[in-house]
């Protein structure tokens, strides 16, 4: 209708108004004051079209004025408002773009939902373009003043209560561009104090591309700088970049900037900091990505951007073709942000490996902190498998304490006649190095690998081989040794009764009982069969389980060690002799305690001061 006297005309709203506000106010935000990122971020669209038309026009209001953003408001009346020297809207635009809640199809949508009985899926409501209706959860009304850049427009008033009908008026506004201003509900109060207002510009929009004035105090300070060119950027930008973003206060120890248009369009700017955070790996509590739309905060800490295995990493990723009013389902959902996932995982991978060729100290001082975490991506990323294992480091028997390996650089180092790369698990190193399983490696300079992180042991058995060499742990009863580097062994009938009289006195207590062919000092080792599980796996899961039993293992005996063969002269004289039995079992039991698994260690201690009691007699 049209009031007399005026060109006030009142309008009612294309869509079901009062169901689509009841959505966005109680479903579609989880925060009420997302509503500023809204409404800043429809200013900086308008100022980012005028920008663009001053080139092509010339018919344009104020051309010279500098573009920006005005926030005002009294904390006393509780008032707001927010104005910007954009493009501006004409009657027609406020009808079509205001009037019109949502965009095409919504209507259909909606009658379709009720007609069927079904609630509102939250989930697809940033397919509508309803951002602007965000202040609704603030404002009981809402009143826009608003000229176009033309010089020829005019200007225009448009006010609701969003409850079904709105109004245009034409009014005198001298200047191009948009104001929106309204009072607070009660339950909005703090939207008028002026720390929650920079508070919310800080965290959302400190980014925009025009300057933010809060009571002509600028509020944004920060560039966009994942948007400028990687040339452009200086060290010490980018390092109070990212303190900025990541409230560290260490420099980062790389820095990775990205940029991708085709299939999907995002920008990057990605960190990796010096340091692991405390507790770092028992806790998910550590931000990682912040995800923008136009350099617009849609979402801090995205968990949807990155696997886990890398979410060590810092940064923002800004995408065009994610919606501003996305909700953290519709990300987890989003083909663009699948697509954006996958690219940056790939970058980020790249990236590393550069730095591992180019820069193996920084690589060594990456993975002394992330390498853990990284490692798990084996086993949970198998697209991206071959790159992690390129990236994957070791600690070796051939280099010093603190030297890593790659399975490459392991490869090239191989024994001519080595099938097999080898490895063994443990807590440190110094423990693994007096493993008596190792010394027919150390004896004959093979290599192995000293697995220490507890990751390791859930990783390495899966790999199963690398450059056609089966990954084996020196553990296990099966190790393909060389033939012509075996160590010899007596074979004769004194070593076959020998070994039958472990068997016998030691009975269900071992899986069985071979002579040795990997022991050089050491009189007995104990192995692991071939289908059995690593010792430390099986160790770490004894601790989550505790009421599960050890396994039985594999007793290997070095026929050549001194002891043995006192003990075959003792079998000669007296094959029933006591001190062969209590020696065995002596021999036994230091072999678990070398392994970490002796049950009790009140009979080792008894026994072996019986045994010295027989040696001083």
């Amino acid at each position: 209708m049209e009031e007399k006297g005026t060109k006030k005309h009142e309008y009612e709203y294309k869509a079901e108004m009062k169901q689509l506000l009841d959505i966005i106010i109680h479903s579609l935000y989880t925060h009420p004051e997302v509503f500023l990122r809204e409404l800043i971020s429809n200013a900086s669209d308008a100022l980012n079209k005028v920008r663009f038309k001053k080139l092509t026009e010339e018919n344009i209001l104020d051309p010279d004025s500098e573009l920006g953003i005005k926030i005002d408001f009294d904390s006393e009346k509780h008032t707001f408002s927010i104005e910007d020297n954009g493009i501006g809207m004409t009657e027609e635009d406020l009808i079509n773009n205001i009037g019109t809640v949502a965009k095409s199809g919504t209507i259909e949508f909606v009658k379709k939902l009720k007609e069927e009985n079904k609630p509102f899926d939250e989930n697809l409501i940033g397919k509508f373009g309803v951002g602007f209706y965000s202040v609704f959860m603030v404002t009981d009304e809402v009143t826009i003043e608003t000229r176009y850049l033309n010089k020829s427009s005019k200007g225009y008033s448009w006010k609701s209560k969003g409850e079904g009908t709105y109004t245009i008026e034409e009014i005198d506004k001298k200047e191009r561009g948009t104001k929106i201003f309204f009072k607070l509900k009660d339950s909005a109060l703090e939207f008028s104090e002026e720390y929650r207002i920079k508070e919310i510009i800080n965290k959302y929009s400190n980014f925009v591309d025009f300057p933010v004035f809060l009571k002509k105090e600028k509020i944004n300070t920060v560039s966009a700088l994942w948007y400028r060119k990687s040339g452009d950027l200086k060290d010490t930008e980018l390092n109070e970049f990212y303190k900025f973003i990541s409230d560290d206060f260490e420099e980062p120890l790389a820095h990775l900037h990205i940029s991708v248009e085709g299939t999907v369009n995002f920008k990057a700017l990605l960190f990796i900091p010096k340091s692991a955070p405390m507790d770092f790996l028992r806790t998910r509590d550590v931000k990682s990505i912040n995800l923008y739309s136009n350099k617009i905060l849609i979402q801090d800490d995205c968990k949807e951007a990155l696997p886990e295995y890398l979410r060590f990493v810092k940064g923002v990723v800004d995408s065009i073709d994610l919606p501003l009013n996305v909700s953290r389902e519709v990300t987890q959902k989003s083909p663009a942000m699948s697509k954006i996932k996958n690219a940056i995982t790939a970058k980020i991978l790249s990236f590393l490996q550069e730095i591992a060729n180019n820069e193996p100290q920084k690589y060594k001082e990456f993975y002394k902190n992330f390498g853990p975490l990284l490692k798990t991506g084996i086993n949970t990323d198998f697209s991206s498998r071959d790159k992690i294992i390129e990236l994957l480091r070791f600690e070796s028997t051939l280099l010093k304490k603190d030297e890593l390996t790659s399975l490459k650089e392991y490869v090239s180092r191989i024994k001519e006649n080595q099938k097999e790369i080898y490895y063994v698990s443990g807590e440190k190193r110094e423990e693994l190095e007096k493993n008596p399983n190792l010394e027919y490696f150390r004896k004959n300079s093979i290599e192995v690998l000293l697995l220490t992180e507890p990751v390791d042991i859930f990783i390495v058995p899966t790999l199963m081989e690398y450059d056609k060499k089966h990954l084996k742990s020196i553990e296990k009863a099966d190790i393909d040794l060389a033939p012509e580097d075996k160590i010899e062994k007596p074979d004769d009938n004194l070593s076959k009764s020998l070994i039958s009289l472990f068997k016998e006195t030691l009975k269900d207590k071992v899986e069985d009982v071979v002579s040795s062919k990997r022991l050089v000092d050491s009189a007995v080792t104990l192995v692991v069969g071939k289908n059995a599980l690593d010792p430390q796996l099986e160790k770490m899961m004894k601790m989550m389980n505790k009421g599960s039993v050890d396994s039985k293992k594999i007793l290997e005996v070095n026929l050549s060690h001194p002891l043995i063969r006192n003990l075959s002269k003792i079998y000669i004289a007296d094959s029933n002799s006591p001190l062969l039995k209590k020696c065995i079992f002596q021999l036994y039991d230091g072999a678990l305690f070398l392994d970490g698994t002796l049950p009790s260690s009140s009979d080792f201690i008894k026994r072996m001061t019986e045994l010295m009691e027989d040696a001083t007699d």
